[in-house]
């Protein structure tokens, strides 16, 4: 198992078949691609966890400075191909993320998961992470 950072167009779009199965809702390599790009812009960091030279995990990630906890990464998106799932893909890229968080000085790691992913939250437990907010979100277009 290898994990790297995709900087290519074409080591970034290897993460698309991955990627999908979290985010469906982008249907294209293209519009992966130009939002992979536009996000790399705000520090956006795509990781692939590749076996044998196939992808079958990636991470997307960011550093971020808040007042309420200093520096933390934050991961945008984390996920495994299904079939991959429970063979230890998760723990290599949550150490991998972990160490990135180390190398940039952050005081801790954060991510949000839907609350329908129940095994992802199992995972998270295992890993030691626990529940310490809400995340509350809503549409501009029906904004008050």
């Amino acid at each position: 198992m290898t994990v790297k950072i995709a900087e290519s167009d074409q080591d970034i779009i290897l993460g698309f078949a991955v990627m999908r199965e979290l985010r469906p809702h982008i249907t294209t390599e293209v519009d992966f691609l130009s939002r992979v790009r536009s996000q790399m812009t705000q520090g956006y960091k795509l990781a692939v966890l590749e076996e044998g030279g196939v992808p079958v995990a990636c991470a997307g990630y960011r550093v971020l400075e808040m007042l309420y906890c200093g520096r933390m990464l934050y991961v945008d998106d984390l996920v495994t191909l299904p079939a991959e799932r429970s063979k230890g893909h998760g723990d290599k890229l949550m150490d991998f993320l972990m160490g990135q968080a180390r190398e940039e000085k952050c005081a801790q790691l954060h991510l949000d998961s839907g609350t329908q992913r129940k095994e992802a939250h199992r995972f998270y437990f295992r890993r030691g992470m626990l529940i310490d907010s809400f995340h509350f979100g809503q549409e501009v277009e029906k904004s008050r």
